[in-house]
């Protein structure tokens, strides 16, 4: 029997340089690709060296961002051009789901799309834009031969608006190491001899960055260190232009080295997540590998990720009161930081991940 052809559809490229979906990807080619063969299609604009495979996964290059208003294209060619490649489309995300309809009636390959989070309730669109994505997502779920959802909350979500049962698979975050200091990491990153909070994030408002550097610009005495997409958008270099000469601050870009973010990751005091906009978030994941103390933006995603073994805050006051506590009540910090740990080990592997998705392929 030939081996099956995978097509994943959604992400900016592999090597993961971007969020998410990257880190999906990737692990889903390490541990799948003795099972299938993979198509993954990557962003021209992301990449410099552009050689045709990936371990065993052949790469398409296209000349679109993956990300904004060029997502449609890019994800509408990489579908179409798909179609005549492969047995399986794995979509991950809506935006070229708008598709699906008009090419169903002509083909039987089968599409599976994974629902990322809540589109229509990120800040960053336009009211047009969010009626755009609600119509994809209908799309979406109502063309597609399986729906992913990463969250419990997402799976709900599906079921009460479409009446539509998804599939419940989240992702991993074993990806994320250990590691102990080494005099030379010192000299490229002097901050890890001291205490700081760390927060990983693309600068979105949903992702309420200025409410952390805020936060932390006015009467906190602890450091924040923020890695990010500094120069992507005109918010965020606003932001890091606002915020880069604070004592107490220290802005990162992107950082994809895993040395490195685990590195940073492992020496943290406390880690702090505001997302507030996707289901299961792989940054969160991988905070909670490593046993984290954390402190998360008060959605319900965060909460049913992390079990409410972690510190919620929805305000610059509050945020700034449970550094405080964790700094005080070292036992609570420490329960936290057991029981995420216990959780991300039980849930969270992506080998287990890799296992559920192949029972779908």
């Amino acid at each position: 029997m030939p081996i099956k052809k995978i097509a994943i559809i959604g992400t900016v490229g592999l090597p993961p340089r971007y969020g998410g979906f990257e880190t999906f990807a990737n692990q889903l080619i390490i541990y799948l690709s003795d099972k299938y063969k993979f198509l993954v299609f990557c962003s021209k604009t992301n990449y410099k060296l552009r050689e045709k495979e990936y371990f065993s996964a052949e790469r398409i290059f296209l000349p679109f961002k993956a990300n904004g208003w060029q997502s449609v294209f890019y994800d509408t060619f990489s579908i179409l051009y798909s179609l005549f490649k492969v047995d399986t489309l794995l979509i991950l995300g809506v935006s070229g789901c708008i598709l699906l309809p008009v090419i169903k009636p002509f083909h039987k390959k089968k599409i599976i799309v994974s629902i990322d989070g809540l589109d229509t309730q990120r800040a960053k669109w336009s009211r047009i834009a969010k009626i755009f994505l609600e119509i994809s997502e209908y799309c979406a779920v109502k063309y597609s031969d399986n729906v992913i959802s990463d969250n419990k909350i997402i799976k709900e979500y599906i079921k009460s608006k479409y009446n539509i049962d998804s599939k419940l698979i989240t992702y991993g975050g074993d990806q994320s190491k250990k590691i102990t200091v080494q005099p030379n990491d010192l000299i490229k990153y002097s901050f890890l001899n001291v205490n700081y909070a760390l927060s990983i994030a693309r600068i979105e408002k949903e992702n309420h960055s200025e409410l952390i550097l805020k936060s932390f610009a006015q009467n906190c005495k602890m450091k924040l260190v923020y890695i990010g997409t500094w120069n992507h958008t005109k918010y965020s270099k606003y932001l890091y232009n606002k915020y880069k000469s604070f004592n107490n601050i220290i802005l990162l870009k992107s950082i994809y080295d895993i040395y490195d973010l685990n590195l940073i990751r492992s020496n943290c005091t406390i880690f702090i997540h505001g997302n507030s906009a996707g289901g299961t978030n792989p940054g969160l994941l991988e905070a909670m590998h490593i046993g984290l103390p954390i402190i998360a933006y008060n959605v319900d995603f965060n909460r049913n990720v992390t079990e409410n073994n972690a510190l919620f805050f929805t305000t610059k006051d509050q945020l700034q009161n449970h550094i405080k506590t964790y700094t005080a009540d070292k036992k609570l910090k420490s329960n936290n930081s057991l029981q995420v740990n216990r959780i991300a080990k039980e849930k969270y592997m992506w080998k287990d991940i890799a296992m559920q998705y192949a029972k779908i392929l």
